[in-house]
C-alpha cells in the first residue's frame, strides 16, 4: 500500500499534518504515543497524539479506536498491518494485494525478542462511510505485548488497561487456546478473541462460528467452577457490549522458521490467507465498526485525547489505580472533552465574526457578539451527558468560562489591530506633541520666557526622535520591544487626552441638563417692556 502512503485527505485516508516547528510529513507511520521509560515509568507524547487526533478534518468526527493486544512475539503488528492493507484499499475484492510485496506498516519481526514497546498508533487517521450516512474516524492501534522478559507484571496490565479503556474494539491476540490466566487478565466496548495456530479444527472449525461455539464453551459457568473463576466469567460479560472469538490457522514453517521472512504472500500458508480474507473485512467492515463510547456519549478524536490524558495521569503512581479513581479519571475526561468541545464552537463562530480577513468591527457590537456566542457555548456544555455530577461539573464550567474571556481578550486585539484609526494611533499622538511644542515655543519665544521655550524645543526633538524610531521599527520588524514600550506611552497620552476630553463633554452636558435650575437659583433682571407685559399677563 506504498501507493496510498500520502498527504492530505482522501475518503479513506486522513490528514497528514505540518507545523511551524516541525517539517511536513508526506508518509504515513507509526508513531509512539505511550513511552515507556527505563525506570518503568509512562509518558504520554501529547504533541505527537493532538497532531493527529486534532487535526481539522477529524478532530470532530465520532472515533473508532481499534487495538490488537496481547502476549508478546504473537504476531500483534503483523495482524495490524494487514489490517492496514484493507483500511487503504477498502471496496478492493483484491485488498491483499500481490503475492510478491513484503509486509510494511508497524514494524514488526520473527524472533522471540519483543519489537513493539507502550502504544503505537498509525499517523493516518481513516475516514469510514457508515450505512447509516455518518463518516468515522478510524484509528488503528499498536501495543507492547504483555509479560516479556524486560517488563514488569505492573507495564504490562498497565499498557493492557489503557488499550482496552480507550479502544472501542480491542482484539485479544492468543496463541493455540484461551487459557484461564488469559480470561483473568480481563478484569480490567467490543472484545474479539482471536485465537492464532488454532490446532483443532476437527473440534472448532476455523473462522468466527467455530469460535462462537468455542468461546460459549469456555465461558460458560457451572456450578462445580471454583467462586473465582465464576466471577472472571461474569465480569468479561458485564464489562464488555459484545464478545466474539475468530479461531486462525498457523501461518506455515516458512513465517515461523525463516528468519529473513519479510511478509510475502506467498510464503503464507493459503489456509491462513483464506481466512485471514474473512477476519480482517468481519473486524473493520463498516458496519461492524463500533463507535467509542463512555457513559452513553459518543466519543470525538477530540474527546479521545482528553481521556488518553486522564487515564495516563492515574497509571504515573507507584501502584495500580482503584476502581474509584479510574472512574473519577473518566468523568474528569468527560468533562474536559466537553470543555473542548465548547471552547471550538466559540472559537469557529468567533473566526467568522472578526476572525482572519473580516473587517473592523464595532466594539460594542464585538462585545455583544461574544456575548451570545458565550451563551451559546455554555449551553453545549450543560447539554453535553456528563459524569461526577452537577457540582464535579460547575468548576469545568468556570474554567470554560475563563478559557473563553481569555480567547476574547486576543479577538479584541486582532480587531483593533484592524481600526486604520487605532493603527495609526501612535503617529497622529507624535505628531500632536510636535506640533503643540512647536506653538507652544513660538509663543513662548516671542514673550520672552526663553526657559519655557527651550524646554518646548527638546521636547519637540525627542518626540520627533521617538516618531522616527517607530518608523524605522515597523519598517524593519526589528527592536520589537522598543516599539511596543512607544505604542504603550503613546495609548496613554491619547487615553488621557481622551479622558480630558470626555470629562470636558460630561461637564458641558450636565450644564446644560440642569441650566434651569441655574436660572431658577440667579434670575436675570427683566427689562421694562418684559415687566409690563408680565404684569398685563
Amino acid at each position: 500500500y506504498a501507493k496510498h502512503r500520502r498527504s492530505g485527505f482522501s475518503d479513506k485516508g486522513a490528514y497528514d499534518w505540518s507545523s511551524e516547528e516541525e517539517e511536513p510529513v508526506t508518509q504515513a507511520e507509526p508513531v509512539q504515543v505511550l513511552i515507556v521509560k527505563d525506570d518503568h515509568s509512562f509518558e504520554l507524547d501529547e504533541v505527537a497524539l493532538s497532531r493527529i487526533l486534532l487535526s481539522e478534518a477529524v478532530r470532530d468526527r465520532e472515533v473508532v479506536a481499534v487495538s490488537v493486544a496481547g502476549a508478546f512475539r504473537k504476531g500483534k503488528s503483523f495482524l495490524m498491518d494487514f489490517m492496514l492493507r484493507y483500511m487503504y484499499n477498502q471496496g478492493s475484492e483484491d485488498w491483499l494485494g500481490s503475492p510478491d510485496d513484503p509486509l510494511t506498516g508497524f514494524s514488526w519481526r520473527g524472533g522471540s525478542e519483543r519489537e513493539t514497546t507502550g502504544i503505537q498508533i498509525w499517523s493516518e487517521v481513516f475516514l469510514v462511510d457508515k450505512p447509516d450516512g455518518t463518516k468515522v474516524a478510524v484509528l488503528l492501534m499498536d501495543t507492547q505485548g504483555t509479560f516479556d522478559s524486560q517488563s514488569t507484571l505492573r507495564d504490562s496490565a498497565t499498557v493492557f488497561a489503557l488499550s482496552t479503556m480507550i479502544s472501542s474494539m480491542q482484539v485479544y491476540n492468543i496463541s493455540q487456546n484461551v487459557q484461564e490466566d488469559d480470561l483473568q487478565h480481563l478484569q480490567v466496548t467490543s472484545m474479539i478473541f482471536l485465537v492464532r495456530d488454532w490446532s483443532f479444527p476437527y473440534e472448532f472449525p476455523y473462522g468466527q462460528e467455530g469460535g462462537m461455539k468455542f468461546l460459549e464453551k469456555r465461558l460458560k459457568i457451572s456450578e462445580n467452577q471454583h467462586e473465582e473463576l465464576q466471577n472472571v466469567r461474569k465480569h468479561i460479560h458485564s464489562c464488555f457490549t459484545n464478545i466474539s472469538c475468530f479461531l486462525m490457522p498457523h501461518p506455515g514453517l516458512k513465517v515461523a522458521t525463516n528468519p529473513h521472512f519479510d511478509g510475502r504472500l506467498k510464503e503464507i500458508d493459503g489456509e491462513f490467507i483464506t481466512n485471514l480474507k474473512v477476519l480482517v473485512p468481519w473486524l473493520l467492515c463498516p458496519q461492524n465498526l463500533d463507535v467509542k463510547e463512555i457513559n452513553g456519549n459518543k466519543i470525538t478524536c477530540r474527546g479521545l485525547v482528553e481521556y488518553f490524558k486522564a487515564y495516563i495521569k492515574i497509571y504515573q503512581g507507584e501502584e495500580l489505580p482503584h476502581p474509584k479513581s479510574m472512574l473519577q479519571a473518566t468523568a474528569e475526561a468527560n468533562n474536559l472533552a466537553a470543555v473542548a468541545a465548547a471552547k471550538d464552537l466559540y472559537t469557529k463562530k468567533m473566526e467568522q465574526v472578526c476572525g482572519g480577513d473580516r473587517p473592523f468591527l464595532a466594539p460594542s457590537e464585538l462585545q455583544a457578539r461574544h456575548g451570545d456566542l458565550k451563551d451559546e457555548a455554555l449551553r453545549l456544555f450543560r447539554s453535553v451527558k456528563k459524569m461526577g455530577g452537577e457540582e464535579f461539573s460547575r468548576r469545568y464550567l468556570q474554567q470554560l468560562e475563563a478559557e473563553i474571556d481569555e480567547v476574547f481578550l486576543q479577538y479584541i486585539k486582532h480587531n483593533d489591530s484592524k481600526n486604520i484609526f487605532h493603527a495609526a494611533r501612535t503617529p497622529a499622538t507624535l505628531f500632536v506633541v510636535i506640533f503643540v511644542m512647536y506653538v507652544a515655543a513660538g509663543i513662548t519665544g516671542f514673550v520672552g520666557v526663553d526657559v519655557i521655550a527651550s524646554l518646548c524645543n527638546m521636547i519637540l526633538g525627542l518626540a520627533l526622535i521617538t516618531l522616527c524610531t517607530w518608523a524605522y521599527i515597523r519598517y524593519s520588524g526589528e527592536y520589537r520591544e522598543l516599539g511596543a514600550v512607544i505604542d504603550q506611552v503613546a495609548g496613554a497620552l491619547w487615553d488621557q487626552v481622551s479622558d480630558f476630553n470626555g470629562a470636558l463633554y460630561k461637564l458641558y452636558s450636565a450644564a446644560a441638563n440642569h441650566r434651569h435650575l441655574y436660572h431658577h437659583a440667579f434670575p436675570v433682571p427683566l427689562t421694562e417692556d418684559e415687566e409690563h407685559k408680565a404684569k398685563d399677563n
